[in-house]
């Protein structure tokens, strides 16, 4: 069973905002057996989305549209549709009330035609009420291809997913289990590690697929098969994970899809009844917003000081002026006094500290673009880490919170 998702609208032509809803929509159907074969986008024009329609049904079984469902006059999807199948469009008065509905509880402004208009809807398709929204999903059939058409903000095409599409998708095809499982490792190179387990690799069974995922300082390792048992395909996976293990065991951190290895840190924290305090310089932020990007972090996590500018190192972390003065601002021992300074100010178990230059030039002191000291102050002591992250600064921020997040798991796991 395959799939090709068609998200419309020249916004993501043109890089004005980034497709987040394939990814959600991939992996969505993917947990459900369906496999997306491709994804498409294309300009809010009625002729090439009906040419990406004829072309995409000669390749997948499913299509699942996004975009272009709006009130306004450059939201032609539910049109281009309704033409395109042969349809015509007929009033739902159990979409319509429920637009009328939504309209007078939370929109200030009064209700426009245009509006009630997006009650006008194709006579043969099956709808999808958007219980959060005024846009409906649609259900097209033809020549055994199923068309639905989303909405194509972010949180309302989810619900309908989750609430509608899903469950009658699953309804309608009976579809293999499709099972993958994700072994995360850092601190070594997609090659270093290809070479590793080259033997291993070469007496995996023909369904198990491994793709290697690298990104700043890790590597994914990603084993995929499918078939009709999940717990057969379920115990050969983890079969030969269990024969890999000893291969990467200095590199490992975790087997869990979606879990990151701050989520990683955040369980094992709250497992010690531990907490955890952050101070930053050169990553500006990115340490602590990846911490509270998961729920559940305030259980560990106290708190974090961006301490960009040297004053404020020494007016909100108790940095001694006279060790920056001495060792430089970028320094081992400065990046461990930022460390012990937040972590007594906030009495936190453990602390991370970043100091650094990110480039593009050495505005302060002398140190080389790229390099980068973190500080790591744990119930016991402090210490700190030097670095060369390169000179693209985007980069030299990303592996430091990486590299940072590593150290501390290490730590955790002694």
């Amino acid at each position: 069973m395959t799939a090709e998702l068609i998200t419309i609208g020249d916004e993501i032509l043109i890089g004005q905002i980034v497709n987040t809803n394939a990814v959600f929509l991939s992996k969505s159907l993917n947990r459900i057996g369906i496999e997306v074969i491709q994804i498409t986008s294309v300009s809010d024009q009625p002729d090439t989305i009906k040419k990406a329609l004829d072309e995409a049904r000669q390749r997948a079984d499913v299509l699942l549209l996004t975009g272009g469902l709006g009130p306004t006059n450059d939201d032609v999807t539910k049109h281009t549709l309704t033409e395109y199948f042969s349809d015509t469009l007929v009033w739902y008065p159990d979409i319509l009330e429920h637009i009328e509905t939504m309209f007078a509880k939370y929109v200030p402004t009064p209700i426009s035609d245009s509006n009630r208009e997006q009650a006008l809807l194709p006579k043969h398709a099956r709808i999808f009420k958007n219980s959060i929204g005024t846009a409906s999903g649609m259900w097209f059939e033809a020549e055994d291809v199923v068309v639905i058409s989303m909405p194509g903000v972010p949180y309302e095409m989810k619900a309908l997913m989750e609430e509608s599409v899903l469950p009658a998708l699953q309804e309608k095809f009976e579809t293999p289990h499709i099972y993958h499982k994700t072994i995360m490792t850092y601190g070594l190179g997609e090659s270093v590690i290809a070479e590793r387990i080259a033997d291993w690799e070469a007496q995996l069974p023909a369904h198990i697929k491994l793709a290697y995922l690298p990104s700043l300082g890790r590597v994914r390792l990603r084993l995929s098969t499918k078939g009709p048992d999940a717990t057969v395909l379920e115990a050969q996976v983890n079969e030969v994970v269990a024969q890999l293990r000893p291969l990467i065991e200095d590199i490992y951190y975790g087997e869990e899809e979606d879990q990151p290895i701050e989520v990683l840190i955040g369980k094992r924290l709250v497992e010690k009844n531990q907490t955890l305090a952050i101070a930053e310089s050169c990553t500006g932020g990115a340490l602590s917003s990846r911490i509270t990007a998961k729920a559940g972090a305030s259980a560990f996590f106290l708190g974090s000081s961006i301490t960009y500018a040297t004053v404020s190192k020494t007016q909100l972390l108790g940095v001694d002026a006279a060790l920056i003065a001495e060792k430089g601002v970028v320094s081992g021992p400065v990046a461990e006094a930022m460390a012990l300074g937040v972590q007594q100010a906030l009495g936190a178990d453990y602390a991370l500290a970043t100091t650094g230059n990110a480039g593009p030039t050495a505005l302060e002191g002398k140190a080389p673009v790229g390099t980068v000291f973190i500080g790591l102050a744990t119930p016991t002591g402090v210490e700190s880490f030097e670095f060369t992250m390169g000179k693209n600064r985007e980069r030299v921020i990303q592996k430091s919170v990486n590299k940072a997040f590593e150290l501390l798991f290490k730590v955790l796991h002694r």
